[in-house]
């Protein structure tokens, strides 16, 4: 008896744990802050994992280069577009009294093995997708208030949608 409550109680937390990460992650994607990063030099297809893009962000190297070595926020301005460039880093979330202006926002970024990185190196697209794909300049994100980042979707140089994040 008292080993099956144990069991119970178990699935119940870890059921409740996956469910509210679930649940997190959909509201950033439905309520998130939209902007744009321009993109590095990307891998157009990956043999070993079909069509896939690995992705590298202007940001990541900006920040690893002149900024900080250790996990934190980077505070971008975004232009009319929603084009994101780096103002400073923050150790972390902006706080009150250096809170972002209207035109810009915190988005957080990890350090790990030396290299700076922000959400997903990695976008997924149908098979046979791989030209279209070629032409991504930037990827879009949405923002949450805590500043993190998910990515939903992969633009072109005139910033057109080119398809959308198989999650």
């Amino acid at each position: 008896m008292k080993r099956s409550i144990l069991i119970w109680l178990g699935l119940a937390i870890v059921l409740g744990g996956a469910g509210w990460g679930v649940w997190s992650n959909e509201r950033i994607l439905a309520e998130g802050r939209t902007v744009l990063l321009e993109l590095a030099p990307v891998d157009p297809r990956s043999l070993m994992q079909g069509d896939y893009m690995a992705l590298n962000y202007a940001l990541n190297n900006e920040i690893g280069s002149h900024w900080s070595r250790a996990d934190g926020y980077a505070v971008l301005r975004l232009d009319a577009n929603g084009v994101a460039s780096l103002v400073r880093t923050e150790p972390g979330l902006p706080a009150a009294d250096s809170a972002p202006a209207d035109d810009e926002m915190a988005i957080r970024y990890r350090v790990r093995n030396h290299q700076v990185r922000i959400a997903t190196n990695a976008f997924f697209f149908q098979e046979g997708g791989e030209p279209r794909y070629r032409l991504a300049r930037y990827g879009e994100f949405r923002v949450g208030p805590d500043g993190e980042p998910r990515l939903v979707a992969l633009r072109d140089a005139d910033l057109k949608r080119l398809g959308e994040n198989r999650f």
